[in-house]
């Protein structure tokens, strides 16, 4: 069951080219830049020369030559600046790729091997076999007669047959759900870091050429600090996209393990944490500008940092109420099923090796049964690096 077929990744590798088919348009505002850092050069130059003159001081030329530097910068600027800013940080992000394409490997090898596990768990029993292969399911139905117990018999295995599919595809449809906010939750950070790049890059001739004047010479600093800073966004989400993949293997190895070793080990309460470690996933996608402002500090961003927040509230809440109702609903379902186990029965099966006339109780099959659903993990979309 697909919820939506939208390749991320292609989303990614548009914003990417989004971003390189922008650059040249800081040329464009190079001419602009070079006159104001033209006319901001003349003031500079003529305002320290005025005031060594003044004091009867020798001339310090080496102050003198910033606005010619600034002026080479503007004039070079995608090439001289962003070339280099980019250059430096390309190995940082490319560093972090390559981790999370490591551990995302590691996590598709270990989900195949867990699903494989689950299927042949619920193939050993009887009682669960026919809800997981058709093969089987014909198998006990042929065995049946025509007889009114048996009818019975019959009539409940399509029940809880039916019962279990419908479970396993609003879990399903849960999971993809969660899947596609935590996938879009990423494709926002890229796309709004990719924004912001585009805004800084075309006009970063303008700062470079409004800091040649006096009293705005921090202009240019800050102009470097968030320009690394939102670069960095890209790195910090591949690095929590790491850490998120390496928490399914280990979870996905757990989980390996019980299948193997304890025959009592329920899989619904591996999908409820995977459930809640998605959620998590999704709010600490929208943490990853303040995370990148602690390793250069930008100042600026308080008002997005805010707003950002506020969504991050408001998705976690969404996520956590359709999570709770979910959750409380199969929990219902599994306590009415232990609760009316023993009132009720279908007949009986030659499968169950059950002598008495009155049969099984499907119920209790139900809730045995469905408590070994399917699971499947999920592959983390990593944004490619510019």
């Amino acid at each position: 069951m697909v919820l939506l077929a939208v390749d991320f990744e292609n989303l990614h590798q548009i914003l990417r080219n989004l971003y390189t088919d922008m650059m040249p348009l800081c040329s464009n505002m190079s001419g602009v830049a070079k006159g104001l850092a033209g006319l901001g050069a003349l003031f500079y130059i003529a305002n320290k020369v005025w005031q060594s003159l003044s004091r009867a001081e020798p001339i310090d030329v080496y102050p003198l030559l910033r606005p010619f530097v600034i002026g080479l910068c503007i004039m070079f600027f995608p090439t001289f600046v962003l070339g280099t800013i980019n250059s430096v940080m390309s190995p940082v992000v490319k560093g972090c790729n390559r981790m999370l394409e490591t551990q995302t490997f590691d996590m598709n090898h270990y989900r195949q091997q867990k699903d494989k596990l689950e299927y042949e768990a619920m193939m050993k029993s009887p009682e669960t076999a026919y809800l997981v292969s058709n093969e089987e399911f014909d198998r006990q139905l042929d065995e049946l007669g025509w007889s009114p117990a048996d009818l019975i018999t019959m009539s409940g295995m399509y029940v809880e047959r039916g019962m279990y599919s419908l479970k396993k595809s609003i879990r399903d449809w849960f999971r993809e759900l969660l899947e596609i906010i935590f996938a879009s939750a990423s494709l926002v950070i890229d796309t709004v870091r990719t924004f912001f790049l585009i805004v800084l890059a075309i006009l970063g001739p303008i700062a470079f050429a409004i800091s040649v004047y006096d009293g705005f010479q921090s202009t240019l600093t800050a102009w470097i600090s968030k320009y690394i800073s939102v670069y960095l966004w890209l790195p910090v989400s591949d690095l929590f996209s790491s850490v998120l993949a390496r928490l399914q293997v280990l979870m996905l190895q757990n989980d390996i393990s019980e299948l193997q070793n304890n025959p009592n080990f329920s899989i619904d309460a591996s999908n409820t944490v995977y459930i809640i470690f998605m959620i998590i996933g999704i709010v600490g996608y929208f943490t990853i500008p303040t995370v990148a402002g602690w390793i250069i500090q930008a100042g600026g961003m308080s008002g997005y940092s805010r707003n950002l927040m506020l969504m991050v509230n408001k998705t976690g809440a969404v996520s956590g109420g359709a999570a709770g109702a979910v959750t409380g609903n199969i929990a219902g379902r599994l306590i009415n099923g232990n609760g009316g186990g023993g009132g009720s029965s279908y007949g009986s099966h030659p499968s169950y090796g059950d002598s008495n006339p009155k049969g099984r109780n499907y119920a209790y099959a139900s809730a045995s049964g469905s408590s070994r659903g399917a699971s499947s993990g999920y592959s983390p979309n990593s944004p490619p690096y510019h």
